[in-house]
C-alpha cells in the first residue's frame, strides 16, 4: 500500500520492461482515493485475498511483494495467500525495518510475522527505519525517503537479469517499446493483440 504501491507500476506496461507483468494494482491501498484512507485498507486483514481472487493466479506463477517495512496486513496476507495457491513469492523488503518495528505495533499484520520469513526468496533493500536518509540540522525528522528509488532499481535489475537469462536460453524477449518513440505504437501492437485479456490492466 501507499507509496509501495507505486512499485506495481514502475514495471508494468514499461518501455524497455517485459511485456508479460501482470500488476496487481488495486485502487483501495493506492494513494489516489486518500492517503489515510489507505493506511487503513493496508492494515485491514483479509483485504489481500480479496483483491487476489480478481486476477488469473495459477500454480507455478511467481508473484513480486513489494515493501519496505514488510509487516501491514496486506502485505503479508499477499505473501501467505499467494503461497496457498502455490505462487512463488519474491519479496522486496528490508528486514532492517520489520526487525525493528515491535509486536503488536498498529501497522503489523495480526501475526506479528514479517515479510522477509513469509516469502521464498527476499530481496534486501537496505531501507532504514523510517524510510528517511538525510538529517538536517534544525529540522527534527530525517528526509529523503529511500524505498521508491531503491525498490524500482531492484524491480529494473530483475527485469534485465531475466531478459539476459531469456536470451542465453534462445527465448526471445518481449519487450515494450516506448510509444513515444518511433515505431513504438507498430512495434506493441503485436503485444497488446497477445497480452489482452491476459493481463488484467492492459
Amino acid at each position: 500500500g501507499g507509496h509501495s504501491y507505486i512499485a506495481g507500476e514502475e514495471i508494468f506496461y514499461r518501455a524497455g520492461g517485459l511485456v508479460p507483468v501482470n500488476a496487481i494494482l488495486d485502487p483501495g491501498v493506492s494513494l489516489a482515493p486518500g492517503a489515510i484512507r489507505s493506511t487503513k485498507v493496508e492494515r485491514t486483514p483479509g483485504y489481500a485475498k480479496a483483491v487476489l481472487d480478481t486476477y488469473a493466479l495459477e500454480p507455478g506463477d511467481v508473484i513480486l511483494v513489494v515493501n519496505a517495512n514488510g509487516i501491514n496486513s496486506v502485505t503479508i496476507d499477499a505473501a501467505l495467500e499467494a503461497k496457498t495457491r502455490g505462487l512463488t513469492v519474491i519479496a522486496v523488503t528490508s528486514p532492517e525495518c520489520s526487525r525493528n518495528i515491535p509486536a503488536g505495533h498498529p501497522a503489523r499484520h495480526p501475526s506479528n510475522q514479517d515479510l522477509c520469513d513469509v516469502a521464498d526468496v527476499f530481496i534486501d533493500s537496505k531501507v532504514p527505519v523510517g524510510e528517511a536518509l538525510v538529517s538536517i540540522e534544525g529540522c527534527d525528522q530525517k528526509v529523503g525517503p529511500a524505498s521508491t528509488i531503491t525498490n524500482a532499481f531492484i524491480l529494473h535489475s530483475m527485469v534485465v537479469a531475466a531478459v539476459e537469462h531469456m536470451v542465453s536460453v534462445g527465448v526471445k524477449p518481449p519487450v515494450w517499446k516506448s510509444a513515444n518513440a518511433p515505431g513504438g505504437d507498430e512495434a506493441n501492437r503485436q503485444y497488446i493483440a497477445e497480452y489482452s485479456g491476459r493481463v488484467k490492466h492492459l
